[in-house]
């Protein structure tokens, strides 16, 4: 077992064993009875020994609690100087900051395109020893709406192209009619071009 869950300490002529509370009921009032009890050593340590004291404590749910006999900002300082920590006004420490962030989001792309990649697999078909049945339909189901949007995309462009070729034919059938309306307008000219001219020479020859 873990060492913070298992301790022995002295109490009056023998040993106890501290351990972790498993019933989640008893160990939350515990924590309340335990937590009142040291934040009330803390400040009595303040006024008896004129000390500066601040405590923070966090529950197992992530919750604070605290107590500073003066502003806790202040003694958070003191006690970042006393032990060489830098300040958070420092450049070496926004510096840390920065790094941390861009360490953070990093990490978080870095899981984002794994997640990614393995729902790629997934769609193709690989990789699907690791999804139990819920994730299975549920990918099933994924796989289908994409199916049926593929299909219903693939209609829109086949009777968006059928459109379009029936356009142009009508086009190019108007173009034909006027083509040829205005072929056999010329070949009725070239065809009376010859009977005029035949009779204008005979009007010409003497009598």
């Amino acid at each position: 077992m873990d060492k913070y869950n298992k301790v022995l300490v002295k109490m009056g002529r023998g040993k106890v064993e501290l351990k972790r509370i498993d019933n989640p009921t008893s160990r939350h009032v515990t924590f309340s009875k335990r937590r009142n009890g040291l934040l009330k050593k803390a400040f009595e340590l303040s006024i008896l020994c004129d000390a500066e004291v601040a405590v923070i404590v966090f529950s197992h749910s992530g919750k604070a609690y605290e107590f500073a006999s003066h502003d806790i900002n202040r003694t958070i300082a003191m006690y970042r100087r006393e032990v060489g920590l830098p300040e958070p006004n420092n450049s070496t420490f926004r510096r840390a900051r920065t790094m941390e962030y861009w360490r953070n989001e990093t990490e978080e792309l870095r899981r984002s395109i794994q997640n990614l990649e393995m729902r790629l697999k997934h769609l193709a078909g690989e990789e699907l020893s690791t999804l139990g049945m819920q994730e299975l339909k549920q990918l099933e189901r994924q796989l289908k709406t994409g199916v049926e949007r593929i299909r219903s995309k693939s209609r829109q462009i086949i009777s968006e192209n059928v459109n379009l070729l029936k356009r142009k034919e009508f086009h190019f059938a108007d173009v034909t009619s006027s083509t040829s309306t205005t072929t056999l307008g010329a070949n009725a000219c070239m065809s009376a071009f010859p009977r005029v001219m035949f009779s204008q020479q005979h009007q010409l020859l003497p009598n």
